[in-house]
């Protein structure tokens, strides 16, 4: 009786959807290669993605914080 090693986990690259197969030899997992890593990043920076939610402060209670700590 034989038995096969299962198949390696593979996942699509967030940005350009190609198979990365997700081990400890593909070092930009999720990602496919640097490049799709450095342009979703980007992405992140530019607040092109974003999570979905009030934010934690608003300019308000920041300036009003600020205004205490020069107190």
């Amino acid at each position: 009786m034989t038995t096969s090693p299962a198949s390696p986990l593979t996942v699509n690259c967030p940005h350009c959807q190609k198979a990365v197969v997700w081990n400890s030899d593909s070092t930009w997992r999720p990602f496919c290669s640097k490049r799709c890593h450095l342009i979703d990043l980007g992405a992140w920076a530019n607040e092109d993605h974003r999570i979905a939610g009030e934010p934690a402060m608003d300019n308000i209670d920041i300036d009003a914080l600020m205004a205490g700590i020069e107190r």
